[in-house]
């Protein structure tokens, strides 16, 4: 696990001092994981989420940052539809399901 990985698990946890390094290491990072967190902590900063689909070269990372992409446009739906199936293949991919159980459930109808 990366210094990283640790940092955004922290965060999930509800560290604040975590938040605060996630901002601090943003300006000068390349990995698209620690730039999609620092965009979900501060949605005023488009840049952020544009490096980060950018620098995203594995299928993980670009849905990642269509994830995240979603959530922060408020597209509910599909923040679920691209959580699950992204969980579905990445099980351990924290920040998503993090991103997914923060999404407000979308209104479904009944089966």
């Amino acid at each position: 696990m990366t210094d990283t990985d640790l940092l955004i698990r922290r965060l999930i946890g509800g560290d604040k001092g975590a938040a605060a390094r996630i901002a601090a290491r943003a300006p000068t990072s390349d990995e698209p994981v620690l730039l999609v967190a620092a965009a979900l902590l501060d949605p005023t900063a488009p840049d952020l989420l544009a490096r980060a689909t950018a620098l995203a070269s594995s299928t993980r990372d670009r849905q990642l940052t269509a994830i995240a992409a979603a959530h922060l446009a408020g597209d509910h739906e599909r923040v679920d539809a691209l959580a699950r199936d992204h969980l579905a293949d990445q099980p351990d991919n924290v920040l998503v399901a993090w991103i997914a159980a923060n999404n407000p459930n979308p209104e479904r109808t009944p089966s």
